[in-house]
């Protein structure tokens, strides 16, 4: 494998053939998506193995010590063997990135071969095509984080070490000196916990991107702005906490800190800067001066570290890994922000070239990352398998039921949706008998039953499932049930509408596949309801065939949930666009008659927004705006189909306009409160299939198809890069 190495004495830099680390017990081998460039401490290391001998001496002065203490110990002669081996010898650089576990060492359980995770350790986190790393320094990616942003977890834990012992509190004000990489990150670290930042940094480039990141002024070190911004937020007291992030061999960072900071103010020390504490300044205010170490608790110690010991988290809150997953948390929510940062991605191969210009100072750069060649190669086009439908085993065949007899339904679930978009229609519809209704709480069962007048309520769903008379079974449940109640009903036979989404993993569509195929029974349909709405089935035949390649614009203007909502418990229900995107990708392929072939999803940082391009067989391309930041007075759902000199615009279910054909133009309105969303029709078409056991409304292939896609934008979001949908075989 590949890795980049210094030699201290020369000064060369290489990327070095060297073998393949073996997996430990108690550590996983991970193999480098992207690792990280600090341009801080790495070029700081760069720079000084470039220096002459004297100049490496007088840079390190700690080092210096050691070989005195060494020669009065061993003499000269030893000594000097010994320093110049040291020196001639190749070193690893990095300590920052995010892979592949490739291969997990015995007494590891919490990761497995293909899992995404971010590593930690000038150790352990080189960068090299390949690293063992012990399981305390690694952790997993959260959903929806993309590789190049999680290599930015260990930068990121040493920002929140320095942030955590400044000990912030809401309402107050700090100053960030120096605005590198951790500069900007402890900026967007303190501006996420409510306080108001000022920052101080020579380079007005880097000024206005901390502005842009959350701090309220930011200008050079001597200007008047830095003060007289901290003069007007703070009352003229001093900010409550000075973070030093800057490096070099000037003493104005600390100077500055005393006299911009209030009085027993705190000062904490997070790079490595000259620490010459003026007495006086210090000593009238009782400044607290602070050094944060590292990424945090268990750095340095070999038994955390090496050997797997965890701190108790009771005595101990936060430790280097706990760190560094919270990091990569606020990160994926959106709370953290490191695009912006991202100033260049270099490949690999040119690692050494790549240090050379940030050397030179021809890169200027905040943060640099390598990309390495498996990973670019994977993120050019990574692939999803879109389930193939099997035949199932002994196919169950439905006979038509005799005239006069109603058909049985049961209702899993009888929430909002349930109770407001799906049983009046069925309540008031001939030939529907509404059989049982199962609920987790018996109340909301009773009220189900009392409303809609069904024969029985529960919460016993096997006796549902078991109950011969009861035809086909509504599962209206929170979106991680789905799958798995759609399984079990299907094993028992029963023809299944379930609501969107059918699945919110590639593993739970396939437990839905494995029970059509063991059970032969395929009487399934999911609640994609658009293609049924009257008014967009009438623009679509008003459209009329196609002959070349479409193009559809879908924008959704989802809006903000409402503080409590289950749908923001993203850890067990999914994203918002994997809980609902499918009614809107089965729409765009129900329009266009085919399924798409690929996916590329791209998403703006701190909200939930998506643009989502799908693309299909005939080279018709679909893209979904997905946004949740628009205004409320704005309708929720318009598109525009656009092939052949024909233009079809749809407003919201209440007004569609056909452009172009024979008569040039058409156009339908409905009064805004009569939009039909198509649920009527819908459960009308579900009804008649299960009546007269004919073909159900949507086939089975393309809901999985549907599904399929909307899980591939997780994938796309992560890569970065369009995802194939293969369909299997």
């Amino acid at each position: 494998m590949k890795q980049v190495v210094q030699n201290y004495k020369s000064g060369e830099l290489a990327v070095l053939d060297v073998p393949v680390p073996g997996c430990k017990p108690g550590g996983v081998l991970v193999r480098s998506a992207y690792s990280l460039i600090s341009t801080g401490t790495e070029l700081m290391k760069v720079s000084e193995a470039g220096m002459s001998m004297l100049g490496k001496a007088r840079s390190r002065p700690d080092q210096v010590a050691k070989v005195m203490q060494s020669v009065a110990t061993n003499g000269v002669p030893a000594t000097y063997r010994k320093v110049m081996g040291k020196l001639d010898s190749y070193t690893p650089l990095g300590y920052s990135l995010c892979g592949v576990v490739e291969q997990v060492g015995t007494g590891i359980d919490d990761v497995k071969v293909g899992d995404l995770v971010a590593c930690a350790g000038n150790e352990h986190a080189l960068h090299a095509e390949l690293n063992w790393v012990p399981k305390n320094l690694y952790v997993p990616v959260p959903d929806g984080l993309a590789p190049r942003h999680a290599a930015f977890g260990t930068v990121g834990s040493i920002a929140m070490q320095g942030v955590r012992q400044g000990e912030p509190q809401l309402g107050e004000v700090a100053l960030v000196i120096g605005l590198g990489l951790i500069g900007q990150l402890v900026v967007q670290l303190l501006s996420a916990s409510g306080i108001r930042v000022v920052g101080a940094d020579p380079d007005p480039v880097r000024c206005e991107l901390a502005e842009r990141m959350g701090a309220a002024t930011c200008g050079a070190p001597e200007s008047t702005a830095v003060e007289a911004a901290v003069a007007e937020l703070t009352g003229g007291h001093g900010v409550d906490q000075v973070y030093l992030a800057a490096g070099g061999g000037s003493n104005e960072p600390v100077e500055l800190a005393a006299r911009l900071c209030r009085d027993r103010g705190r000062v904490v020390d997070i790079g490595k800067c000259r620490l010459d504490l003026p007495w006086n300044a210090y000593y009238e205010k009782e400044l607290d001066v602070r050094f944060s170490r590292s990424y945090g608790p268990g750095r340095y110690d070999p038994e955390y570290e090496l050997e797997g010991r965890d701190y108790p988290i009771g005595y101990v809150r936060w430790t280097e890994r706990r760190n560094l997953a919270c990091f990569l948390d606020l990160t994926a929510r959106g709370s953290v922000d490191v695009e912006p940062l991202i100033s260049h991605i270099a490949d690999f191969d040119d690692a050494v070239e790549t240090y050379q210009r940030l050397k030179d100072g021809d890169l200027k750069a905040v943060a640099v990352l390598f990309r390495y060649p498996e990973h670019a190669g994977q993120a050019a086009a990574p692939a999803v398998a879109v389930p193939a439908v099997k035949q199932p085993r002994g196919r169950v065949s439905t006979p038509a039921r005799a005239a006069g007899t109603p058909v049985r339904l049961a209702f899993v679930g009888a929430g909002n949706y349930a109770t407001s978009m799906l049983l009046p229609h069925l309540a008031e519809r001939d030939g529907v008998a509404l059989s049982t209704v199962v609920t987790t709480t018996a109340l909301s069962a009773a009220n189900a039953k009392r409303k809609f007048g069904f024969a029985e309520a529960t919460t016993d769903l096997d006796a549902v499932l078991g109950d011969p008379s009861i035809d086909a079974v509504f599962v209206v449940t929170r979106h991680s049930s789905h799958a798995e109640l759609t399984r079990r009903a299907l094993l028992a036979g029963k023809t299944v509408f379930v609501e969107k989404p059918l699945a919110l993993t590639e593993d739970e569509l396939a437990r839905v596949l494995a029970a059509v195929e063991e059970s032969g029974n395929d009487r399934l349909q999911v609640g994609f309801n658009r293609r049924f709405a009257p008014l967009l089935q009438e623009a679509r035949n008003r459209f009329g065939t196609r002959t070349g390649p479409a193009s559809l614009r879908y924008l959704v203007n989802a809006g903000q949930l409402q503080h409590g909502s289950w749908y923001l418990q993203q850890g067990t229900e999914g994203s918002r666009f994997a809980g609902e995107g499918g009614h809107f990708i089965d729409t765009a392929s129900w329009l266009l008659g085919a399924d798409p072939v690929s996916v590329y999803a791209a998403a703006p940082s701190g909200n939930e927004d998506l643009q989502v391009v799908l693309r299909y067989p005939d080279g018709s391309t679909a893209t979904i705006s997905y946004v949740t930041t628009g205004a409320s007075g704005f309708p929720k759902e318009t598109l525009d189909l656009i092939a052949d000199g024909k233009v079809l615009r749809f407003d919201d279910f209440a007004r569609a306009t056909v452009f172009g054909g024979r008569r040039n133009r058409w156009v339908s309105s409905r009064l805004p409160r009569a939009r039909d969303k198509g649920q009527s029709a819908e459960l009308a078409a579900f009804v008649k299939a299960v009546r007269t056991g004919g073909p159900m409304p949507v086939p089975l292939q393309s809901l999985v198809a549907t599904t399929a896609a909307t899980l591939a934008v997780r994938t796309g979001l992560a890569g970065g890069a369009p995802v194939t949908l293969e369909r299997a075989r």
